[in-house]
């Protein structure tokens, strides 16, 4: 029996270090560290992005479509039109930003994802909606960034993106109901 026993270390030892391994991979991925389950997202942001145009002004701004990844080039954030003044000031003089348009059909909790750091907000009918919660992880590209937000349906909805340090991002927008639970 001690025989049997011994000849079942190697294989006990291989399925500790495959165990700890792949336990250090996931710490060593900083996307690994969102407490939400982004899966949906990163599916989304491993995709080829749809290239786009952000507005300098809501009337040409571009319209999005859930579940599709964006790259939008962004402008000098004072060459805006902003639909409202960004709730949060940019941080740098040679800040980036843009806005995009919205309509979603149900009324709910949508995710607003970002491959970069950048403020989000969603303007309907002249006024700010308040996001409800958000994560961001450093390192992390896929997504780096994502904002929730209750949206209502059927209505014209602004995205202003403001005080970005570069003249592009990655952006998708889901419905919360449609990411798997954890």
């Amino acid at each position: 029996m001690t025989m049997s026993i011994r000849s079942g270390y190697p294989v006990l030892a291989a399925i500790v270090v495959t165990a700890m391994a792949s336990g250090s991979v996931r710490a060593a991925d900083p996307c690994a560290a969102f407490s939400w389950n982004v899966t949906h997202e990163r599916a989304l942001f491993a995709m080829a992005p749809e290239p786009a145009v952000a507005g300098r002004a809501v009337s040409p701004a571009p319209s999005l479509v859930l579940e599709r990844l964006y790259e939008l080039q962004l402008f000098p954030q004072g060459a805006i039109a902003y639909a409202m003044s960004p709730e949060k000031k940019a941080a740098a003089a040679d800040s980036y930003g843009g806005l995009a348009r919205l309509k979603v059909d149900k009324s709910g909790t949508y995710r607003v994802s970002l491959d970069r750091g950048s403020w989000v907000d969603v303007v309907a009918n002249g006024k700010l909606i308040t996001s409800t919660d958000f994560q961001g992880r450093p390192g992390c590209g896929a997504p780096h960034k994502i904002v929730l937000y209750a949206l209502p349906a059927g209505q014209d909805l602004v995205l202003q993106l403001s005080g970005g340090r570069d003249g592009r991002v990655r952006i998708a927008i889901t419905r919360l109901d449609n990411v798997p639970a954890s």
